[in-house]
């Protein structure tokens, strides 16, 4: 995966998952989301890097957050975006793929945002497109979201600095879950002491302690001197059987509640990729209590998004020069 990503002198091309990819580079993409954190609390909130360039967000799954995130960081650099609604496109009426691809190259454009109901989608698109455009995967069904995972780990370090001594667990849906994959991967690359992840048997893929994790079945067992508890979204409408007796009886074995988070550390943060069930894998005094970091990870997410598109189109070098 690694190979189609990187170009020959290992920068950036491409964005599609975090397996594979070197440490010194996600180090990279959080240090260029600091410098252009600066950007988002300007009067001005705008920057050059990306003046003239035109990214087209292609959307084949419903999101409301991650593409108004993408389409602000793109604006935020200045550039021309392009919301393709895939619903009303000529995709729903039989165009492929590749003739999409050909059609929107024809209209010169630069990089492609995709998100997409089937694992692989990004990575297709990458080895087919033109050579002078960039892809960045923004989510493909269960395999990865790296954007989401590079946001969760700059939230992380800005809250607990060194990933080295750090225990994380990963909680709930972790077998349709893109962001469990991308920050398991994330997480063991950049080094943290233990990850664990905490899941009915029925959610945990088979398999998953070969990436060197540690599997929790009790909640309570799995939070145990934890630092960071990433809770994950129930994701019903990908399940094909009947995974959980009830979404009742799920909160009140893996809900996180206050009365559960009193015996993590004192300092543990609370994270979530959203969008919140509450009451389903989180209690909302525990979603608005002072622990929570999820919206602190949302406004991230603006300047991770702005790191790897400048990243991908090669605009670090006038970054530097503007600061």
């Amino acid at each position: 995966m690694n190979t189609i990503q990187l170009d020959h002198q290992g920068r950036l091309k491409h964005f599609l998952g975090i397996e594979g990819l070197p440490k010194a580079l996600l180090i990279e993409i959080l240090d260029t989301a600091t410098s252009l954190m600066s950007v988002t609390e300007q009067t001005v909130k705008k920057v050059p890097l990306l003046r003239g360039k035109t990214i087209v967000n292609l959307f084949f799954e419903p999101s409301t957050r991650t593409r108004t995130t993408f389409e602000l960081a793109a604006k935020r650099l200045s550039a021309d975006v392009l919301n393709f609604n895939i619903n009303t496109s000529s995709s729903s009426k039989g165009e492929t793929l590749i003739d999409m691809l050909r059609n929107l190259e024809a209209m010169h454009c630069d990089l492609f945002v995709v998100r997409h109901a089937a694992g692989g989608a990004a990575h297709f698109m990458a080895q087919h497109v033109a050579p002078h455009i960039s892809i960045i995967n923004a989510g493909d069904g269960r395999h990865e979201h790296p954007t989401q995972a590079m946001l969760d780990m700059y939230t992380i370090r800005q809250y607990k600095g060194d990933f080295s001594p750090l225990r994380v667990a990963i909680v709930g849906d972790i077998l349709h879950s893109r962001v469990a994959r991308s920050n398991i991967h994330a997480l063991m690359t950049l080094g943290v002491a233990e990850v664990r992840v905490i899941g009915p048997n029925t959610l945990i893929p088979k398999g998953i302690a070969t990436l060197g994790v540690k599997v929790f079945n009790r909640l309570k067992e799995g939070l145990r001197n934890v630092d960071v508890i990433l809770m994950l979204r129930l994701q019903r409408e990908r399940m094909q059987a009947a995974l959980i007796p009830s979404v009742h009886e799920y909160f009140q074995y893996y809900g996180l509640t206050e009365a559960i988070l009193e015996t993590t550390h004192s300092d543990a943060i609370v994270m979530h990729p959203g969008p919140i069930n509450r009451g389903v894998e989180i209690d909302s005094s525990v979603a608005n209590g002072e622990r929570s970091v999820i919206l602190q990870q949302v406004s991230n997410g603006i300047a991770i998004r702005m790191a790897v598109m400048a990243m991908t189109l090669k605009a670090i070098p006038e970054l530097k020069d503007t600061r």
